[in-house]
């Protein structure tokens, strides 16, 4: 088979890995792809970037499976695109997309269908956002942009002023374009975070190992949003209470798509709050999560090619991936200075990690040698009988990890 994968960060590089391990898979093109793909067996780097050339080629090459990394290519609806021109892909057309690309569309979705979620209030308009902050009487409070934001879109505002300055910064100084045009105030949820991937044919829906997330830049998740700076799994937090929660969110979720007639074939991505009252839905992505990828390709036993296939052809009915019985550990390497200002262009170097993965993200190649070119500039993945023993592996490889202005949290999967 040949199969396509577009994206060019560590969770495209973690998915291209895995199917390249497929007996079923000849030749995965890899668009764009980066540094780490190209060392892959299998793939290919292609540089294309419209929808239309995306098509074209996948025509050309006659590509029997399309898998869609980045959020920006299914709300501007890359799958109608194949779709109609009769190209298997992984991902939800652009209606189903809105779950993702519109903060509102999506909270409306789960208030409909009675979903545990936040209360929240929807705002277009700057002075009523503000006056409605001015008046509120309890803090911290959650502020979302509406639109897409790379994963830097949230705001948990701990005092009135912090709130103000958010929507300030979202609605008027346009920190995210668009994307800031309406904002989600939303009830801050006090509890542990858990993500969860899940697979359907929009008949079906088969949840994935539950990951723990940490998105703040510091230690002890402090400071700012980040898109993610590590990743353990199974969530040691997602208990039997828990999993039964879920799993209502998750078929309430199922449901309402069936009945709002969003066409829905790929990864769904929930993120979930369990909090001492219950498990309540914080939102959706409508791809794979990063870096939760690239931990779980590390411990998947099944074959990512056939459960793309089944997928497609509405056949996921009692299939149910195979994970190895592992703890994994997933730490970024970011640029110092992420998620705010950072310099790059620094040479990498890669000694030997053992048995760790590493997954580039924020890399280039110039003149054969790999430079930082982002904020996240690597995964660096562990496996091991604990938690505790998958960190450790994690940051022993991360010493043989080298390039200037690297920065790391040294707490991921210490203490738990």
């Amino acid at each position: 088979m040949k199969l396509m994968v577009i994206g060019n960060g560590g969770r495209e590089h973690a998915v291209a890995w895995k199917l390249s391990l497929s007996s079923k898979v000849d030749k995965i093109f890899c668009v764009p792809g980066n540094a780490g793909t190209k060392r892959e067996e299998k793939c290919e780097n292609i540089n294309l970037e419209t929808i239309e050339e995306i098509k074209n080629f996948a025509l050309k090459e006659k590509v029997d499976i399309t898998f869609v990394g980045p959020e920006k290519y299914l709300v501007d609806g890359i799958v109608d695109e194949f779709k109609k021109s009769g190209l298997k892909i992984i991902g939800p057309d652009k209606n189903a997309a809105k779950l993702e690309g519109s903060k509102v569309f999506s909270k409306d979705f789960m208030k409909k269908y009675e979903i545990p979620t936040a209360d929240y209030y929807e705002f277009s308009d700057f002075d009523s956002a503000k006056k409605y902050i001015n008046e509120r009487k309890t803090f911290p409070v959650v502020i979302k942009a509406d639109g897409l934001a790379a994963g830097k879109g949230v705001f948990i505002c701990n005092t009135k002023a912090d709130a103000l300055d958010a929507i300030d910064e979202v609605m008027i100084k346009k920190i995210f374009q668009d994307s800031g045009n309406r904002i989600i105030v939303e009830d801050f949820l006090q509890g542990k975070e858990a993500s969860v991937l899940c697979i359907t044919d929009g008949e079906n829906i088969i949840p994935f190992i539950p990951c723990k997330d940490h998105k703040q830049v510091y230690n002890g998740d402090k400071g700012p949003n980040t898109g993610g700076m590590g990743v353990i799994a199974p969530n040691p937090y997602f208990n039997p209470i828990v999993a039964k929660d879920f799993e209502e969110i998750m078929y309430k979720t199922l449901e309402g798509m069936k009945k709002e007639n969003i066409n829905y074939t790929g990864i769904i991505f929930f993120g979930v709050m369990i909090t001492e009252k219950g498990s309540y839905l914080l939102e959706y992505n409508v791809r794979m999560g990063d870096p939760e990828t690239q931990a779980l390709m590390f411990i998947m036993k099944s074959d990512l090619c056939e459960m793309f296939e089944a997928a497609t052809e509405k056949n996921l009915a009692g299939f149910m991936p195979e994970w190895e019985n592992l703890h994994v550990c997933c730490v970024i390497l970011a640029s110092q200075g992420y998620p705010l200002k950072f310099k790059k262009g620094f040479p990498v170097s890669l000694n030997n990690t053992g048995n760790s993965k590493v997954f580039f993200a924020g890399v280039s190649e110039n003149n054969g040698m790999i430079v930082t070119s982002g904020g996240r500039v690597m995964a660096v993945v562990s496996k091991a009988e604990t938690i505790q023993k998958a960190s450790k592996e994690a940051y022993l490889a991360i010493k043989n990890v080298n390039f200037e202005n690297k920065y790391f949290r040294t707490d991921i999967g210490v203490n738990i």
